[in-house]
C-alpha cells in the first residue's frame, strides 16, 4: 500500500514539475511593463498571480515541515476574512518582476523536494481539513495551472492541453460535495456521470455510467469551468439534468471563499477545445 501510495505522489510531483516548467518559461519571456497588466481575475496583475503561487508554496512547506507555525500564520490570514488572498497579494506590489520570479522558481524547487523528502502517509494541516501528500500536490498543481491560465489569457498566448490536466479534472470532481456546500446549497444525492475527451484521445469518466445527470466533453473545457476560468457558455461541454446543471454553476476545484467565476462571453472565440 505504501508502494502505491508512493507511486501516486511521484507521479503528481512530476507533474507539478512539468506543470511549473511550462508556466517559468512563459513568464522569463515577458517584458518588465507586463508583469503590470491586469489579468482576467478582477485586481490583479501578472505579477500577483505570481506572487499567490509562490506564498502559497511556502505556506505548504510550512505546512509539512512545522505544522504549528503554520497553523499560527493560517489563523491570522483566515481573521482577514474570505479576501485574505487578496491582502496577500497587496504586500508583494512594490516587488520587480525578476525577484517574483525568482521567490517563486526558489519555492517550488523547495515545495517539490519537500513533498519527496517525507513519508507519503504524512498529512498536513491546510486552510480546510488536513490532507495527504498526494492530495496537497494535486492542489499545487491545480493552482499553478488556473493562474497559469490566467496569465497566459492576459499576454494572448494559447497552452496545448497536456495529460496533466487528468488530476485537475478528478480534483474537479471530488470537490463536487465542497462546491455545494461552499455556496450554503444542499449537497445533492445524485450522482454525476463526467466523460472527458483527454488531449490525447483519452476517455476520463466519473461516475455511475447509468447517472441521469451528465457532463461531457472535453477536459480541457472542464478544467477551465471547475477552476472557473471559463464561464460554462464559453465552453463546449453538454450538461445534462438538474444536478449537474446546478454543479456547473458553482463548480471550484479550489480552497477559498466562493469564486466569482468569468462572466459569459468574455472568452467565448477562445474557451472551447478544439
Amino acid at each position: 500500500m505504501t508502494m502505491t501510495r508512493t507511486s501516486v505522489l511521484d507521479a503528481v510531483v512530476q507533474d507539478l514539475q512539468d506543470e511549473t516548467t511550462a508556466i517559468v518559461s512563459v513568464l522569463a519571456g515577458l517584458r518588465a511593463s507586463s508583469w503590470e497588466a491586469p489579468t482576467p481575475a478582477a485586481g490583479w496583475s501578472i505579477r500577483d498571480q505570481v506572487t499567490h503561487l509562490a506564498f502559497f508554496d511556502d505556506a505548504t512547506v510550512l505546512a509539512m515541515t512545522d505544522p504549528d507555525a503554520f497553523c499560527a500564520q493560517r489563523d491570522e490570514l483566515l481573521a482577514l476574512g474570505d479576501g485574505f488572498p487578496d491582502d496577500v497579494a497587496a504586500r508583494f506590489r512594490a516587488m520587480a518582476p525578476a525577484d517574483c520570479l525568482e521567490w517563486f522558481t526558489t519555492s517550488r524547487r523547495t515545495l517539490l523536494s519537500t513533498y519527496l523528502s517525507l513519508d507519503p502517509a504524512h498529512r498536513l494541516p491546510w486552510y480546510g481539513p488536513d490532507m495527504g501528500m498526494a492530495s496537497s500536490a494535486t492542489g499545487r498543481l491545480m493552482e499553478t495551472w488556473a493562474h497559469g491560465q490566467d496569465v497566459v489569457d492576459t499576454v494572448g498566448l494559447v497552452r496545448p492541453p497536456t495529460s496533466r490536466l487528468r488530476s485537475v479534472a478528478d480534483l474537479g470532481v471530488r470537490t463536487f460535495a465542497f462546491a455545494f456546500a461552499l455556496n450554503g446549497r444542499p449537497v445533492p444525492t445524485a450522482a454525476v456521470r463526467v466523460e472527458l475527451d483527454g488531449p490525447e484521445g483519452e476517455r476520463w469518466e466519473w461516475g455511475p455510467a447509468d447517472a441521469a445527470d451528465r457532463i461531457t466533453g472535453a477536459a480541457l473545457d472542464f478544467c477551465l469551468l471547475v477552476t472557473q476560468r471559463r464561464n460554462l457558455q464559453d465552453t463546449g461541454l453538454t450538461v445534462t439534468g438538474p444536478v449537474a446543471s446546478e454543479w456547473a454553476t458553482v463548480a471550484q476545484a479550489y480552497a477559498g471563499g466562493v469564486g466569482a467565476g468569468r462572466p459569459a462571453g468574455r472568452f467565448a472565440d477562445t474557451g472551447r477545445a478544439s
